[in-house]
């Protein structure tokens, strides 16, 4: 397989939230000919997307759940990638757990049923670690069995598996790329549906007592996101349809740890407060990322350089 995306016209569906937008900047560099956004803007913000719309790529706010808006933004810039990022927050799940999983199996449905039907030629399909729920054995390879414990990871196996079926009943070329835990820049940092790391910096900024769910010890493999896409674009000239590849960066750290982190760079010394563990919250997530590496060269930020970035930037948004 020998893809390019330079000169192509690509929609990164979700692309005004939080790893969309850094996936919308980085196409923008490697020359997309026509670079295109849907956004319902349920997390999004358009803010993330300033450096592209300097660039003049095209906004839609629209839902991507809805079939006809995909499909006349698709047919009306004549789209030859998808780029598949639309999805809710998991704490989303706990409040509406229904459409948390309907959300994720409607776009993909939507998407598959368009390219099968010769809309656009590529599909690159962002899953999700929270697939595997917690670790059955360590590292998790892609052979992983799914055991999802959230009705949004059970959305995201349920797009997997419809991915593998189309490719195998009618042949379209797409791909499954699954993140780990992503952190950085643009991450949401307040309210209910907000990230463990921008939630903390967030509360400590805001002299707000930070606070650890459970005992802390549930571990995550975190990777900066800027490392995320530099890897997924580097794999969409390489991948075979219907193949999936785990992006991480083999760095497992515990909550408390991540917490305790922060507060040491942020120079708090006050309490932590420990709360009640969260129902269906994964203990263990350690991946193997040694397919990745044998298709693309990876060389990771470090944890506590990406965390340190991360922390800054956040404070300058704070501070605004």
């Amino acid at each position: 397989m020998n893809r390019s995306l330079k000169g192509k016209n690509i929609l990164v569906t979700g692309g005004a939230g939080f790893i969309g937008s850094h996936l919308v900047d980085k196409l923008s560099e490697l020359q997309a000919s026509n670079l295109v956004v849907i956004d319902n803007m349920f997390l999004g913000n358009k803010k993330n997307l300033a450096q592209a719309l300097s660039k003049g790529i095209g906004f839609c706010v629209e839902d991507a759940e809805i079939a006809s808006s995909l499909e006349y933004i698709i047919k009306d810039n004549h789209i030859d990638a998808v780029f598949n990022c639309a999805t809710k927050a998991l704490n989303y799940s706990f409040v509406n757990p229904s459409n948390a999983y309907m959300t994720n199996v409607n776009i993909i449905n939507h998407l598959l049923e368009l390219q099968r039907k010769g809309e656009f030629q590529t599909l690159c399909h962002f899953s999700t670690s929270e697939v595997y729920g917690t670790a059955a054995y360590e590292p998790m390879d892609e052979k992983h069995p799914f055991h999802p414990t959230t009705t949004y990871a059970a959305g995201k196996a349920a797009a997997d598996m419809m991915l593998n079926s189309y490719v195998n009943m009618f042949g379209v070329d797409a791909f499954i790329v699954r993140p780990f835990n992503n952190y950085g820049p643009r991450q949401n940092y307040s309210g209910n549906l907000a990230g463990v790391i921008p939630t903390t910096v967030y509360k400590i900024f805001n002299n707000i007592t930070p606070e650890i769910h459970g005992t802390g010890d549930q571990k995550r493999d975190f990777i900066y996101v800027s490392d995320t896409v530099d890897a997924i674009t580097n794999l969409f000239q390489i991948m075979e349809p219907g193949d999936s590849v785990n992006i991480s960066s083999n760095c497992m750290i515990s909550i408390r740890e991540v917490i305790e982190k922060i507060a040491e760079i942020m120079g708090y010394k006050g309490e932590i407060i420990y709360k009640d563990r969260r129902n269906a919250d994964v203990d263990s997530h350690n991946a193997s990322n040694e397919k990745m590496k044998g298709l693309i060269h990876f060389h990771p930020i470090p944890f506590d350089e990406g965390l340190q970035n991360t922390i800054e930037w956040y404070i300058k948004e704070l501070e605004k």
